[in-house]
């Protein structure tokens, strides 16, 4: 072969990788839109299934307790935070009240953290190993557990955190010319196909057609949720895992930076704390240097909830306050819990002494992940219906 024909072939190669590439995008943004539509027809089916009743409807979530036990235990056996505060915010805005709503979004944050817990197992066989990556794993399970045991109380006492959401969302449905409610053109372009899915359905009867809806909508949810992580691993793992190379060991302000903007990239936080893993099991990177990295996807996972609120029907104020609810909690255990001193490293700490403990016991890494994941939030279940 002629090396003007070599050329030829690896041009050839380029423009079909590039039109696939340019495909898998626009495949991203149409499940994307589907996505937002799901989220719409989760809103109205709600609405129409419950009427004027969803407050009696959620009352076993009256207690806070119970509401962050729901969110736990719904993220870790979906392994998807942001497929859990995506029904949450469609939840809210078919009439679930938004102070429900803030311990299960405190809730999914604990539950998310079982994808790299499960991960780090691969690394069993050799303890050393096992050791880094049960603790890298970890130290989002305890910087999560650490968030609730400070702001949930709070919250209780205060509600600050659903104030805080109300007052960032008020700009956008304030009622004025420039309110989002008059400019939402996402809601708009989303209309037809959640107005053609209520017009099949809620012909069988409220109730019925709403389960129904309800039902397509967390389908729908699932499946984009789904294809996006796919795709976007395919497209942004690569470059992510770069990302992530060039920023570790920057000082954490970079880290933080970078693990947000890798997990806005790939959708979810799961994968950007799951790539580190590996890393802190090969002894490449130290668990100080990947903490901040961690704290990042906390603050990235948020874009899906925010996004989803853009073009809920029903409430759209009460779901776009919990997504920004969503975003202010892990903003402020970020900057409460790494600005103090006394606490930055308690986590850290955690992690390392549970990988050292399982390291040599490996049922320790079992009973922690039932434990935590499962049997705990069972028995809180179990005592607050019997309260």
């Amino acid at each position: 072969m002629s090396q003007t024909d070599h050329y030829q072939n690896e041009e050839i190669l380029q423009s079909a990788e590039g039109k696939g590439s340019w495909l898998q995008w626009l495949a991203v943004a149409g499940l994307v839109y589907l996505l937002i539509c799901a989220v719409g027809m989760i809103g109205s089916g709600f609405k129409a299934a419950t009427g004027d009743h969803a407050k009696e409807l959620f009352a076993f979530a009256s207690n806070p307790f119970a509401g962050l036990v729901v969110g736990t235990v719904a993220t870790a056996l979906i392994q998807s935070s942001s497929t859990v505060t995506s029904i949450i915010v469609g939840l809210v805005a078919g009439g679930l009240p938004v102070s429900v709503a803030v311990p299960m979004i405190m809730g999914a944050n604990i539950g998310t953290s079982i994808t790299n817990t499960i991960v780090s197992l691969g690394h069993v066989r050799e303890k050393k190993e096992f050791a880094r990556a049960f603790s890298a794993a970890t130290v989002h399970d305890f910087f999560n557990l650490l968030s609730v045991v400070i702001f949930l109380p709070l919250e209780i006492a205060f509600g600050f955190l659903e104030k805080i959401g109300s007052f960032l969302s008020a700009p956008f449905y304030g009622g004025e010319a420039a309110s989002m409610k008059s400019l939402n053109f996402v809601k708009a372009a989303t209309g037809p196909v959640v107005n053609t899915a209520k017009e099949t359905l809620l012909p069988l009867g409220d109730q019925v057609g709403g389960i129904l809806l309800i039902a397509l909508g967390i389908v729908l949810i699932f499946v984009s949720i789904t294809l996006v992580g796919k795709l976007l691993k395919k497209l942004m793992v690569g470059k992510a895992r770069e990302i992530m190379h060039t920023a570790i060991g920057r000082g954490p302000l970079s880290g933080i930076f970078s693990g947000s903007l890798v997990t806005v990239l790939v959708q979810s936080s799961s994968t950007t704390t799951s790539l580190m893993v590996p890393l802190a099991g090969s002894g490449a990177f130290g668990l100080k240097q990947i903490y901040p990295f961690t704290l990042g996807a906390n603050i990235g996972t948020c874009v899906t909830a925010v996004l989803a609120a853009t073009a809920v029907t029903g409430n759209g104020e009460a779901a776009l306050q919990i997504a920004f609810i969503h975003l202010t909690y892990n903003v402020l255990g970020v900057l409460f819990i790494y600005g103090i001193p006394f606490l930055r490293f308690v986590p850290v700490k955690s992690a390392e002494w549970l990988g050292a403990t399982a390291a040599e016991n490996k049922m320790v890494a079992l009973l922690y992940i039932l434990g935590v994941f499962f049997v705990a939030p069972g028995l809180c279940l179990t005592i607050t219906s019997l309260i």
